[in-house]
């Protein structure tokens, strides 16, 4: 497989984004979606946060408050036996010692825009695009998919709260406004991705449920009238033990339309959380069909900047471009920073296994 890295890479850094607040650090840019709006590339960034703590034994975990309408903090020590901080990401405490069922973030995500003439330098915005707005939403907001579909650009993203992880829907028809369209998908569900039109009168997405006693994640298919409105879900691919993707699969990209059908891009993980990204080949006509898969990753952890970070060995999409029969992909690293590459559309249908 021909994958050309951009010589720039990370082309977005944490330090290329201003903090939402003084006493705020970002800690990570990365997952996210992408569209070409006019004559632009608009990069909608995850842009995780992490309060600055002048006590060095106390880690802060952010919260929204919906009365307060404000991040509020909550402080935790280090010198508590009885709190696990072994996950860079979480504070697990016993469930007794408050409300969110002993799990907090030490950071909170919202989403941020940026927008480039050449798709490589972005300019950023210096204020958030979406914040957490609601009881769904009080752990952050993460992984924005965007799909165009009859003028409109559909925002599908993961809303994360002591409820669980739900989707959620945003729509905007020129990334200055938005409207919500509240939680599409229940808990817990991510990894949502609109296909782009309808197809045999409907509306399609990819999402990835979570079975808590099986502990499945894969993905699955639904289909709607309106977008809003989800029903038919049907068990569409699941995990290959022994394979690059045994553990976990979810949607990245959104589904675009080749010749021989749907192509969509996903992510997979193995049993040491090593993240990679994969092609699938979906019936045209009846997408919850399945024809062909990549045996092997398109694109995997190589470089220093993918396989070190915040956590290590991630490549993740939540979006691409399809043009000039190249798949340029904007994909996050190690939950640190985005990156881009560029592989032959030709070269991806070849590695499938039809």
């Amino acid at each position: 497989m021909s994958v050309f890295r951009s010589p720039h890479n990370p082309i977005i850094e944490p330090t290329d984004v201003k903090p939402s607040r003084g006493d705020f650090e970002v800690i990570g840019v990365f997952n996210a979606g992408v569209a070409r709006f006019k004559d632009e590339v608009i990069l909608l960034l995850r842009v995780a946060e992490r309060p600055i703590s002048i006590h060095p034994d106390v880690v802060l975990a952010p919260i929204y408050d919906v009365a307060r309408n404000d991040i509020i903090l909550k402080g935790f020590s280090k010198a508590d036996s009885e709190i696990d901080f072994s996950d860079p990401r979480l504070i697990t405490t016993p469930a007794a010692l408050g409300a969110l069922r002993g799990t907090y973030l030490t950071s909170i995500s919202h989403l941020r825009l940026a927008r480039s003439a050449d798709g490589i330098n972005f300019e950023i915005e210096d204020t958030p695009a979406i914040t957490p707005a609601n009881d769904y939403e009080i752990l952050g907001i993460e992984d924005p998919r965007i799909s165009l579909i009859d003028g409109t650009y559909y925002i599908t993203y993961a809303g994360v709260s002591p409820l669980g992880i739900v989707t959620c829907l945003i729509s905007t028809k020129d990334f200055r406004s938005f409207r919500r369209h509240g939680v599409i998908f229940c808990p817990d569900n991510k990894d949502v991705a609109f296909f782009p039109r309808k197809i045999g009168g409907k509306y399609y997405a990819l999402h990835r449920p979570v079975s808590a006693l099986f502990k499945k994640h894969e993905i699955w298919i639904a289909e709607s009238p309106d977008l809003n409105c989800w029903g038919n879900h049907r068990y569409l691919m699941g995990v290959r033990r022994g394979c690059w993707d045994e553990m976990k699969i979810g949607a990245s990209a959104v589904p675009f339309r080749i010749d021989q059908g749907w192509l969509e891009v996903y992510h997979g993980a193995d049993r040491s959380n090593r993240y990679c990204l994969g092609a699938v080949l979906l019936d045209g006509g009846r997408p919850w069909e399945v024809i062909a898969r990549t045996e092997k990753p398109i694109l995997q952890p190589q470089t220093g900047y993918e396989c070190e970070g915040f956590f290590g060995n991630v490549v993740f999409s939540c979006g691409l471009l399809c043009e000039n029969d190249k798949l340029r992909i904007y994909y996050g690293v190690a939950d640190t920073a985005i990156c881009y590459a560029q592989i032959p559309l030709e070269e991806t249908i070849e590695s499938l296994n039809l």
